[in-house]
């Protein structure tokens, strides 16, 4: 069975995202991509309503393992390390796509920026009570995410998707971690690290103005 077609078990998303940082808090891209597999895993598990998200990101996840396996790979060890290489030797489209339309920072880019909506989803269902409405959830993280890069039709669309969204327990139990009240325990274990996965993230693309690449 394909990787990407796998079940989903919310462990492994957290193991990927736990390892993901080493001693110098420098984001490991085998770890990174692989806690992507999973999310990945977890958006096809609830059926078509990701399906916007989730074949944007399989194909950033192989233009990724294609420079994770090429000439310069010893590049693409860790974000860090390839935010460096490609910054330093021009690699990177700043202002319009052209020479380098599919370069590492800017497929991260897009990871980075969905990943915060999930990161907000995930802890809104994760706080919220028993009866919340997850299709309101995940419209309010969209909205406060990856609305802002997406046209108008899309924004509709997804909205739209997002109202056949399961019951939050149905979500829960989709994680395939046990009952509800353990998905809440497992997310309040793995939350910590995605968020702070991405803060690194965030930071180091703001020192290098890269939040905006086209």
């Amino acid at each position: 069975m394909d990787d990407l077609e796998s079940e989903f078990n919310l462990k492994v998303v957290l193991v990927s995202f736990k390892q993901c940082l080493n001693e110098k808090e420098e984001v490991l891209l085998e770890y990174y991509l692989a806690g992507w597999r999973g999310l990945v895993r977890f958006l096809n598990s609830l059926g078509t309503i990701f399906s916007f998200i989730s074949k944007d990101v399989v194909t950033k996840l192989q233009i990724m393992d294609q420079l994770r396996s090429g000439p310069q790979q010893e590049h693409y060890s860790s974000l860090q390390a390839m935010v460096a290489y490609e910054v330093g030797n021009q690699l990177v489209d700043l202002e319009r796509r052209s020479r380098h339309p599919d370069s590492g920072c800017r497929t991260v880019l897009r990871l980075h920026r969905a990943l915060r909506w999930l990161q907000l989803f995930l802890e809104g269902v994760r706080t919220s009570p028993e009866d919340a409405r997850t299709s309101v959830l995940c419209t309010d993280s969209y909205n406060a995410s990856l609305a802002a890069y997406h046209p108008w039709i899309i924004r509709r669309a997804v909205t739209v998707a997002f109202c056949a969204l399961p019951t939050r327990k149905v979500f829960l139990e989709s994680m395939n971690v046990g009952s509800s009240k353990q998905a809440v325990e497992m997310l309040d274990e793995a939350l910590p690290f995605i968020e702070r996965v991405y803060n690194i993230s965030q930071k180091l693309y703001a020192e290098h103005a890269l939040l905006d690449l086209p």
